[in-house]
């Protein structure tokens, strides 16, 4: 893989809640936020998608009554508020961070612009990318991939709480085997679920590799800024 000089850092809303059913938790996003600026001391360039299932999943909404597009148009809300509390993180540890939506809501955030959002990080801002695509029917990974595409990511960075990706669920069978690397194709052909479809599709179409890695291990983001694997690595 070539030098990394910006990432695009995908987290799950999930992933906010720690030990919590719900919500945010704000031990957790301090540690994720100081992680995050430690690597962008380094001089690498910072984008992140936030998902929002800790608040609420437009599809798990469907299953419950609501509307699919309005349900997906909550959980895109629910993003926007997990990327506020990303950037009131960031102010209080003094990392230069800004905020934009796929939809407009001025003043909460800014209207997302690929321009807007190269400049910030030009300017060495980290870049919080929120409400999706803006769309109904598109998942946050769609939009990570969307929007590491956009910016000129060098790589997609998706963290989770299992430090790659296995032949099975590490979790559930004691026999999965992990890849330390693996190509699109190979990945796609042995039915991985890695992100969704279309997300899938964006990366390999567009050549941009990922990196899926634990998040939640000290560390492992700038390990991965130093050339580093620890998790693993998804070639187009």
């Amino acid at each position: 893989m070539k030098q990394i000089k910006r990432i695009l850092l995908k987290l799950s809303g999930e992933a906010l809640m720690g030990d919590d059913s719900f919500g945010i938790n704000t031990n957790i996003v301090e540690e994720y936020c100081k992680e995050i600026k430690e690597a962008a001391q380094t001089g690498i360039q910072i984008g992140i998608v936030i998902g929002g299932g800790n608040i609420f999943r437009g599809m798990e909404g469907e299953d419950k009554g609501f509307d699919r597009a309005l349900g997906d148009q909550m959980g895109m809300l629910a993003t926007v508020i997990n990327g506020l509390a990303l950037k009131s993180m960031f102010q209080s540890l003094e990392s230069p961070a800004r905020l934009f939506t796929a939809i407009r809501m001025e003043p909460v955030g800014e209207g997302y612009s690929h321009i807007k959002a190269i400049e910030a990080l030009q300017q060495g801002e980290i870049a919080i990318f929120t409400a999706g695509t803006g769309n109904p029917y598109f998942t946050t990974d769609s939009a990570a991939a969307l929007r590491a595409i956009e910016i000129n990511a060098d790589v997609l960075l998706k963290g989770t709480r299992v430090d790659g990706i296995y032949t099975a669920d590490p979790e559930k069978d004691p026999e999965a085997k992990k890849f330390e690397k693996i190509s699109f194709s190979e990945a796609y052909d042995k039915g991985l679920k890695i992100m969704d479809l279309t997300a899938f599709t964006l990366c390999r179409e567009n050549k941009l590799p990922m990196i899926v890695f634990d998040m939640n291990t000290k560390g492992n983001l700038l390990e991965i800024i130093k050339g580093k694997n620890p998790g693993t690595y998804v070639y187009p």
